[in-house]
């Protein structure tokens, strides 16, 4: 199982999957995907939470550039007015730690030969200094690898079982955790 247990690494463009145990509705059963670590605190986004909010009419020149399902993601209770785009690119502008994903400048126009799909995220995730890495010795993430798929999943209510199952062993059980064990 890969995880933190000191909180001495940094873990930029790495996936944050939510333990059955953290309950807090924010982060329930979330996948976030860490943009920024450092001594300061963190920043990612949440990659499972679609709205119903189109993103067209919000972004009209980005509207033929959309990742499927083309609405915006619920990034985080954080700021829910920044807007956060995520572009899938073999050699993005501005990347991320995460291998084939960049930021994407949303105020500009998009340019006559984008790159790949972008996903559009309201808000994010942010943690102050020593928080994540306290929240990362109590169990409540698993620190996981990410792919560039799981930012532009065409599923995103399926990701975290999905990114569950591929770590294989105890991780992958957890996958059939039930939503409410109670009603197990």
């Amino acid at each position: 199982m890969d995880s933190i247990s000191d909180g001495s690494e940094k873990v930029d463009g790495r996936l944050l999957v939510a333990s059955p145990a953290l309950s807090d509705p924010n982060f329930f059963r979330a996948v976030v995907l860490i943009l920024t670590h450092d001594d300061d605190g963190a920043l990612g986004v949440v990659l499972n939470r679609s709205s119903d909010e189109p993103v067209e009419p919000h972004l009209p020149a980005w509207s033929d550039h959309l990742a499927y399902p083309p609405v915006v993601f619920v990034g985080g209770p954080v700021e829910p007015a920044v807007a956060i785009g995520l572009v899938r690119d073999a050699d993005p502008i501005d990347p991320t730690a995460l291998e084939g994903v960049g930021l994407v400048d949303l105020a500009a126009e998009p340019g006559p030969d984008p790159a790949g799909p972008i996903r559009v995220f309201s808000g994010y995730a942010g943690w102050g200094a020593g928080q994540l890495e306290n929240e990362l010795e109590e169990g409540a993430w698993f620190v996981l690898p990410g792919l560039p798929e799981d930012a532009f999943s065409d599923d995103p209510q399926a990701l975290w079982p999905a990114v569950l199952r591929r770590q294989g062993g105890a991780l992958a059980m957890l996958a059939n955790f039930p939503e409410d064990p109670r009603l197990n």
